[in-house]
This record gives C-alpha cells, sequence and structure tokens, in this order.
C-alpha cells in the first residue's frame, strides 16, 4: 500500500534534524519520486491506501520512491540492495538531485539540498560529492592521468596540483605505471580502478557508487572489492554503495538498507540482517548465504577486561589475578599491541618467577586473529585453544575477545 506523508510527519522530520547531527554526513527523510503528471496528486489523502499498481492504474503514475528515510553516518561504508526495480539506483540519483524528488528532504552539512538553485548544486556536486558508475564513465581520448584529472580540471584546479593530485590517486588504486594509457587498452577492472580514482581525487566527503563492480568477472570483481575496503581503511570516506548482491552488502556494508517497490525494508548492521531479516523478503535473500562465510571475528568480538600490560611487574597484578574469575589473561604492549596470553595458574606459588614482568611469562604462541577474518576460518584454533580468542585490527591492536560459546553459537546459527 502507498504511504502518504500527512501534515504532522512535517513537524516530526524537522524534529528529528534537529537532534544532535554532528557525526550524520547524509540525513534523508520522507523522500518521494514519482513519475507521470501531477505527482502531488499521489501524496493525497484519497489515494493513501493504494497499492503502487493501483496508482499506475488511475493516476498513470509510477511511484519509483516511497517515503524513504535514514542517515549515513561519517565515514562508513552504506549499501543500498534491492532488485531490479526496488529503486536503488533512483535513490542514489536523488541524492545528489540528479533526478529530482518529489517530496521530501536530503541534508547535507545542516542543509537541505532540495532548496539549492543551480550554482549551490554544482558547488555540492564539484565540491562535496562525487560518482563512481557501473560503466565506467571514462573519456575515450583521455589517457588515464587525464581522466582522474578531469574533475580538478572542471572545478578550475590549477595544472601543476591538478598532476600531483591525481598521481596520487593513481598510485593508490594500483596503476602505477600506466598513466600515459588509454581506456581502450585497458581490462575492466582497470578501467574501473580509473574511474575510482576520479572520484577520490576530488577527495569528496561523500562518495556515491552505483553498482560499480557488477559488470566485472567474479575474480576482478572480488579483488575491487577488497581494494575499496583497503582504500577505506585509509581514508575513512562517507560511501553510499549500490548493489544488488547481499554477499557484497554484506562484505561491505557498515549498515545495510534492503530496498522493495520504492521502500526501505530494512535498515541494519550486516549480521543483523544476515541473523534477524525483517520480513520473508529479506529472508529470502539470506537464504543461499552461509553466515560463517561473511561473519567476521570483529563484528562479534567483545571488549575484554582480561587484560595485563607486558610492563606490569609480576609482584603488583598477582593479587589481582588471583582473586579474578578470568583463568586466561591478554598480555598487551604499551601501544595496546597484543603481545600473547597468561594463564591464571602461572601465579599461582611455584609456577611464576619471584621478580620480573607479565612479559617473562607471556605465551606468544598465542597470536590474534584479524577482525576481518570469517568466523569459520576460526575453528582450527578453536579445536587446538581452549580459551578465548583474542583479536585485533590491521595494525596488530588488541580490540576483543570470542569466547568459545560465543563462536559455536555463531556457527550454529550458520547451519
Amino acid at each position: 500500500m502507498i504511504q502518504q506523508v500527512t501534515k504532522n510527519n512535517d513537524n516530526d522530520i524537522d524534529t528529528q534534524l534537529n537532534n544532535d547531527t554532528s557525526e550524520i554526513a547524509v540525513s534523508v527523510r520522507s523522500l518521494w519520486k514519482i513519475y507521470g503528471d501531477d505527482p502531488q496528486k499521489v501524496l493525497t489523502e484519497e489515494y493513501a491506501n493504494r497499492s503502487k499498481s493501483e496508482i499506475l492504474d488511475e493516476l498513470g503514475n509510477v511511484v519509483a520512491l516511497q517515503d524513504v528515510t535514514f542517515d549515513v553516518k561519517k565515514g562508513e561504508t552504506f549499501v543500498v540492495m534491492g532488485l531490479s526495480g526496488s529503486g536503488k539506483s533512483t535513490l542514489v540519483r536523488c541524492l545528489i538531485r540528479l533526478i529530482e524528488p518529489v517530496s521530501g528532504q536530503i541534508v547535507i552539512d545542516s542543509e537541505d539540498i532540495l532548496t539549492y538553485d543551480e550554482k549551490e548544486l554544482a558547488s555540492l556536486h564539484r565540491r562535496k560529492t562525487a560518482m563512481v558508475f557501473q560503466h565506467f564513465g571514462l573519456l575515450p581520448h583521455r589517457n588515464v592521468k587525464d581522466n582522474v584529472s578531469w574533475g580538478l580540471e572542471i572545478r578550475g584546479d590549477d595544472k601543476e596540483s591538478r598532476e600531483v593530485k591525481a598521481q596520487e590517486y593513481i598510485d593508490l588504486v594500483g596503476l602505477t605505471g600506466w598513466e600515459n594509457a588509454y581506456p581502450r587498452a585497458l581490462s575492466g577492472g582497470m578501467q574501473q580502478r580509473v574511474g575510482l580514482a576520479r572520484a577520490l581525487a576530488v577527495e569528496p566527503e561523500i562518495l556515491l557508487m552505483d553498482e560499480p563492480f557488477s559488470g566485472l568477472d567474479p575474480l576482478i570483481r572480488t579483488q575491487m572489492q577488497d581494494e575499496l575496503l583497503r582504500i577505506q581503511k585509509d581514508l575513512h570516506k562517507t560511501i553510499i554503495f549500490i548493489t544488488h548482491d547481499l554477499t557484497e552488502a554484506v562484505k561491505l556494508g557498515d549498515r545495510i538498507v534492503i530496498m522493495r517497490d520504492g521502500k526501505v525494508i530494512q535498515n541494519a548492521p550486516p549480521l543483523e540482517v544476515l541473523t534477524n531479516p525483517a520480513d520473508d523478503y529479506v529472508a529470502e535473500f539470506t537464504r543461499n548465504i552461509r553466515s560463517d562465510e561473511v561473519v567476521t571475528a570483529g563484528s562479534i568480538a567483545t571488549s575484554s577486561n582480561a587484560t595485563l600490560k607486558a610492563s606490569d611487574s609480576i609482584e603488583d597484578v598477582v593479587g589481582n589475578v588471583l582473586h579474578s574469575e578470568h583463568q586466561a589473561y591478554f598480555v598487551l604492549g604499551d601501544k595496546d599491541e597484543f603481545l600473547g596470553i597468561v594463564l591464571k595458574k602461572q601465579f599461582i606459588n611455584g609456577n611464576k618467577p619471584d621478580i620480573g614482568t607479565v612479559q617473562d611469562m607471556c605465551d606468544p604462541e598465542i597470536k590474534g586473529v584479524y577482525e576481518e577474518v570469517a568466523i569459520r576460518e576460526l575453528i582450527p584454533l578453536a579445536i587446538t585453544y581452549e580459551g578465548p580468542i583474542p583479536v585485533v585490527n590491521d595494525e596488530g591492536k588488541f580490540i576483543g575477545e570470542i569466547s568459545r560459546a560465543a563462536l559455536a553459537d555463531q556457527l550454529q546459527d550458520s547451519e
């Protein structure tokens, strides 16, 4: 059924937008896109309970987006997923007004961009946002470096700074040495790297990606996903990523919105989408995905107070350790890097040195697992090691632990 925006909704929207938005990059409220004559008529009470097909039959209007509301946090990868016709590509184009919405609000930097004039909108496109398309959109008569610097040229940057910036992002996406090649000489994956470098070169606050990898071969697609994850770790961009593939959405997204018939069906972190789908439509997406292959160690790790500094003296910590319920402690360096494990039983008289530091007792054979590792890969470690599993980031810093019980529960849910 079509659900209209009532008069009271305007106040609700204002209230939501007046909340603390310091961490919000994009705030969308009650966004509608309706094709056909007199689209405002669809929003009246008369058609409040009509289905999309009834609206089409009676008025000839197509409802592409229906009361879409969500927030995108700064620095997160926000994935919008759905089948063809779900409204996802219409949505991403509405977000920067390549397609004009009929009603609603899109707030960026505390300003509703639907009120922008042409000059303000052009500035938004040139300085705050950039887009990566499925079919690359490269200029065939320009080489790689000139394609990458094209957005900078349009913006009015001088030639010297354009070349420096273009080279920086060519290097970032792994195309060093291909600066003078033309698009026709590049593979699909390489062309998409050029498109990504071109978008990043203008250093946008918000990067929009409309099914950028869907036209690539499976192996190249996986490589590009990994490349995007690597780049995102360095740049922490706000990314709005469109896809029809839930596996890709779970791999890349910090949060996933699933759309159907122009409506948001579920808005949740990847793990929640997999383990608690909102309805049968979402459940059908998840049916053939093994959660143990996409759920990562980092996503189920919990914080731990069973930590000791390697530099702590044994004499200072022994009392607390012996009176604690913890049977194992994670040993950390000065910068919280994970160094190994020390067991409670090592502190019992006769097992510990009389003097020294925790470092002297640490067993470095137990290694931390990286946060991006799929939990399925933890099974061998869980079989050979009975304690909680330490989880580290890509810099080796300790971020939390996974208990055997928690791992067993997740693996059971994936069956």
